[in-house]
């Protein structure tokens, strides 16, 4: 296993990371099958494992599972999402990261946590409170670093700069969508995250199941059956996984490695977080982490995705508010008028 430095931190990951959203039992997972591909994945050499508090009962699986073997791990988690119905049980304000940060905690049956990310912006919350509460967590010794997940890269450098007047602790990691469907962070995410040294893990390498081969044009698949994205019916998006898939083929390997090896071959990306739910899904996952792609290779991927570019959008990607929210757009019908 080649381990990779996670961005300036002077921690080391392996280049493949396991992603645990499926580990939630109610995503119909045994704890006992899930520790075991959590323990076979750490046999391997693969040293980075990430969860949120928001996945169910995910950080109690994992924490479980790495009974023993914590120091070992690279452990991240993410915080920010909706925990219930009380409106102070979510986002990124201090009141809320003291109290979430302890429960991850506890669940994970740690002392401290290694990255700790934002799950989504939060609009309503000033950076620097963000900051600030984060800021204590490292020198209290909770958690070692923390990142951001789905940011647009203005907010990255409004964070950043935030940081440095400020005199707080920065973002070390960012963990943006990035697959062979979806290469709009190559645009400015990236070229950001490097310009600040930060580590970038992606997630949604396999396009969250569009690149398994499990989804074909005129086929029924049983992913869309199963009502997990309404993205696996977008024709655009399989119209373009047919294309790749002769691209697999005539490069000798099945598409999920080429997708994985896709993710991790940009210069910026530090690793790619996989959900392997099966054993056999971590299997696959294992047999291509040594595969690199040739830049004959890369060259026709170009030309089927070029560089830079989205096919589709995933359901999970990040909407600005202003995009949400019709009120944030559209002045008042007096202002309006008046105009």
């Amino acid at each position: 296993m080649q381990y990779r430095p996670l961005g300036r931190t002077g921690i080391k990951v392996s280049p493949y990371a396991l992603g645990t959203l499926m580990y939630a039992t109610r995503m119909g997972n045994e704890p006992e099958e899930s520790a075991r591909i959590i323990h076979k994945a750490l046999d391997a050499g693969i040293n980075f494992i990430d969860t949120a508090d928001a996945y169910g009962d995910s950080e109690e699986v994992v924490g479980r599972a790495l009974k023993g073997r914590r120091d070992s791990v690279v452990l991240a988690t993410k915080f920010g999402n909706p925990m219930g119905e009380d409106p102070n049980h979510r986002g990124t304000s201090r009141r809320w990261i003291t109290t979430a940060v302890e429960n991850s905690l506890r669940r994970l049956r740690t002392d401290y946590i290694d990255v700790y990310q934002i799950h989504r912006l939060d609009p309503t919350t000033d950076v620097e409170e963000t900051l600030s509460a984060l800021t204590d967590l490292i020198r209290s010794g909770k958690i070692r670093a923390i990142g951001s997940s789905t940011t647009p890269a203005s907010d990255i450098v409004e964070a950043q700069w935030v940081a440095e007047r400020r005199n707080l602790e920065r973002f070390r990691t960012e963990q943006p969508p990035y697959s062979l469907l979806n290469r709009g962070i190559e645009r400015e995410v990236l070229p950001v995250a490097q310009s600040y040294g930060m580590g970038v893990m992606v997630w949604g390498p396999l396009g969250q199941g569009m690149l398994t081969g499990r989804v074909r044009k005129n086929g029924e698949n049983d992913l869309s059956r199963a009502g997990f994205f309404r993205h696996l019916n977008d024709e655009r998006r399989i119209d373009v996984v047919e294309r790749l898939i002769p691209v697999a083929e005539e490069a000798g390997m099945p598409l999920t490695h080429l997708a994985m090896a896709f993710t991790i071959a940009h210069p910026g990306v530090t690793s790619a977080l996989a959900g392997a739910r099966t054993m056999a899904h971590l299997d696959d996952l294992l047999a291509g982490i040594d595969v690199r792609l040739g830049d004959d290779v890369l060259d026709r991927i170009d030309e089927i995705v070029p560089p830079g570019t989205d096919v589709g959008a995933l359901d999970q990607d990040y909407l600005p508010p202003a995009l949400q929210t019709a009120v944030l757009r559209r002045r008042p019908v007096g202002e309006r008028a008046a105009a």
